[in-house]
């Protein structure tokens, strides 16, 4: 018995509605607060109609909740619940979001776990310094790789055609219009993988810079960084007390995932 022209079409129509809703979702992430199926709809260029039946079914499931009443949706505890699962059973993340912890208590300093994610450098988790001077950082903010030390250790491991597809043209432009020159990029790459370690200096903002150390898995590769954000006017002296810091403590993790 052969299926009927429905049946046929079923698994396509379920993957592009699967496919649309991660597209929701993932707007949602990059939109950072709540938004109308509307403003979704607007977005991603998607049938309104769509947006609103798929909103209603991911609503329905847990996976959105409803903000305030005013026809807002965001990311409902569901995905929270998955999350901690995720954290738990995870060992890098486990083990990495203590080792922040640990370190900026230890030092002072803002500290941060960051990884590759879709393209872009992921902070992944963070802990304030104690410094009475701030530096921004958020967990899940995503920015260009070029734009920091850890990002050029991310890339450190892949071959040149692989860092030209992940990083875009527009991703060589700084926050202040500056021009980050491809070739150089390529030779920082370089130059951090035989190093260990990077430092970057005024590429985000003017008063920070960042110094960045790998964490590896176990076939060597660089599966995330520990990184501390640093007023730009710290002592070289410093700096390279906070390097071996990070060294001690990512050669210790990494022992520990290739385990």
């Amino acid at each position: 018995m052969q299926d009927s022209p429905a049946s046929n079409d079923s698994g396509p129509r379920r993957e592009a509605g699967l496919s649309r809703a991660v597209q929701i979702l993932d707007f949602l992430h990059a939109h950072g607060r709540p938004a109308s199926p509307g403003d979704i709809a607007r977005g991603l260029g998607a049938p309104r109609s769509t947006i609103y039946s798929l909103v209603r079914t991911l609503s329905d499931c847990g996976l959105l909740d409803a903000n305030a009443g005013d026809g807002r949706v965001y990311f409902g505890r569901k995905h929270y619940l998955w999350g901690m699962d995720y954290m738990r059973e995870n060992a890098l993340l486990r083990q990495g979001r203590r080792a922040v912890d640990e370190l900026a208590a230890e030092t002072g300093e803002t500290t941060e776990l960051c990884m590759l994610h879709e393209g872009r450098y992921a902070i992944i988790h963070m802990c304030p310094g104690a410094r009475p001077f701030r530096i921004s950082s958020a967990v899940g903010l995503q920015i260009p790789l070029p734009w920091t030390a850890s990002g050029r250790l991310l890339l450190s491991g892949l071959a040149r055609p692989e860092v030209d597809r992940l990083v875009q043209d527009e991703d060589l432009t700084l926050p202040d219009g500056r021009r980050i020159n491809r070739e150089i990029f390529h030779a920082e790459i370089a130059e951090a993988a035989e190093r260990g370690f990077c430092v970057t200096t005024g590429l985000v903002d003017a008063v920070t810079k960042c110094l960045a150390v790998p964490i590896r898995d176990s076939d060597r590769s660089v599966a995330a960084t520990l990184c501390f954000v640093l007023p730009i006017n710290t002592a070289d002296s410093t700096v390279t007390q906070l390097r071996k810091k990070l060294l001690d403590r990512a050669r210790n993790l990494s022992m520990d995932l290739a385990s």
